[in-house]
């Protein structure tokens, strides 16, 4: 069995709407595109609350959700320039706030929105419609459990590898919820387990290509990551 996933299935967490303290409705821009992004102003706040502490002593779990990342940016501007099908299915990972999700949708793509924490689903999906997108879905999913009667023509991540522990159960939920002939798109700020996120895949038969990108907010300080285009054979 791999070690990274837990014998026992530990139940998937909802951080509670009285941690999160005051929001903020930030302007985020991406390309020629703006979109309405509402998330906890002060997150680290979020750390001090029993039920997240909790959740950290079960299964070490953080609510990393509550951050908007350079990561999502990246991935976000690279799906801005990308031409899709419309109507194509699509599953964010990790979404957390939704920002490359909601980019999905605006390409006109069918997303639905994945994570861990019913919360993130929950500030996902008010985002969504707060940039005049009614139209998807929601999944809570934990990575090392994936569903079984689903699979998708592609998958949208983002800054998902920042524990070396992330990258196996990672890998082996792309293989099992990405159609074969689909593509995985896969944002990464460049963090140590990159290397094995690289090695995993050849490992694995998932070929990928990579591609520099740059991103952060307009006028601040923009950060160098990767974007992996990581396959599966049709």
């Amino acid at each position: 069995m791999n070690p990274d996933i837990p014998a026992i299935r530990p139940p998937m967490p909802e951080t509670p709407l009285d941690a999160l303290g005051p929001l903020l409705r930030e302007q985020v821009i991406v390309e020629d595109r703006t979109f309405v992004i509402a998330r906890p102003s002060e997150s680290d706040r979020l750390l001090d609350h029993p039920s997240v502490r909790s959740a950290l002593a079960a299964d070490e779990y953080m609510p990393y959700w509550a951050d908007l990342w350079p990561a999502a940016r990246m991935l976000a501007k690279a799906i801005l320039r990308e031409s899709w099908t419309p109507g194509q299915r699509a599953l964010e990972i990790g979404c957390g706030l939704g920002l490359p999700g909601i980019a999905a949708l605006a390409m006109g793509l069918r997303v639905t929105f994945s994570d861990y924490d019913a919360t993130a689903l929950h500030f996902a999906a008010e985002n969504a419609r707060a940039n005049g997108f009614p139209d998807f879905d929601t999944l809570q999913m934990d990575w090392r459990y994936p569903p079984e009667d689903t699979q998708f023509p592609i998958l949208l991540a983002s800054d998902l590898i920042y524990e070396m522990r992330n990258v196996a159960p990672l890998v082996a939920l792309i293989q099992k919820l990405l159609e074969p002939g689909g593509v995985c798109w896969l944002t990464d700020q460049d963090r140590v387990p990159s290397h094995v996120l690289r090695d995993t895949l050849t490992a694995e038969g998932l070929p990928f290509t990579t591609k520099i990108l740059r991103a952060g907010e307009p006028g601040g300080r923009r950060l160098k990551g990767t974007l992996y285009r990581i396959a599966r054979s049709a």
